[in-house]
């Protein structure tokens, strides 16, 4: 792990229940200042059709909220910096409305069929898309049909990579058909040539 992602995360209870349970618990470390994305972080969040998106309300309670769309629509805009577009739902807003009182975000990418993933935290802010022409530009994705309301903005803090034990592989229907194509080739190929023997 990351020791600025540690650092962040190992507070005092961690380390309570990690000393209940082990006999011992991890040193956090001290760092300064946020993590700097690589080039391996950016093209696995480039390579990313969702992911999920963590905020806390007002009152202490979290929301966990999915997030999809083309690929790449998750941008990388430097590299301590990422965004999106939030196009119009279903208008509960709880995540913007969560951002309003804590910007606090913990976005968690998998890609199911590597068995890989990337935690990264960051504080995030939201802005009106109409005011931020230049932004919303560099955020849409070309061809996007459904209005852009909001955009997120969110400064990366930490983030950390973790092992693949425990992800089952899992394949949208576009890796299915694009890992079968071959074999619906051959296949076409046999009935052709099974046909020109056909009375």
């Amino acid at each position: 792990m990351s020791s600025r992602f540690m650092d962040l995360m190992l507070t005092p209870s961690v380390q309570a229940a990690q000393a209940r349970a082990y006999g011992r618990s991890q040193a956090r470390p001290t760092t300064e200042g946020p993590q700097v994305l690589g080039p391996d972080e950016a093209a696995f969040i480039a390579g990313m059709d969702s992911f999920y998106l963590a905020t806390v309300s007002e009152e202490g309670w979290p929301y966990v909220q999915h997030r999809g769309g083309p690929k790449g629509f998750l941008k990388v805009l430097g590299p301590a910096e990422l965004g999106f577009a939030d196009l119009r739902g279903n208008r509960q807003l709880l995540s913007t409305g969560n951002l309003s009182k804590d910007g606090r975000v913990c976005l968690f990418l998998m890609n199911y069929p590597l068995k890989a993933r990337l935690k990264i935290l960051g504080r995030a802010e939201v802005l009106e898309a109409a005011s931020n022409p230049e932004l919303a530009e560099a955020l849409i994705v070309p061809g996007q049909q459904a209005v852009t309301e909001r955009l997120f903005r969110i400064r990366v803090e930490a983030f950390d990579w973790n092992c693949p034990q425990h992800i089952t592989p899992r394949y949208t229907e576009a890796e299915i058909r694009e890992a079968v194509l071959p074999l619906r080739t051959r296949i076409a190929e046999l009935e052709a040539e099974l046909a020109r023997f056909r009375p």
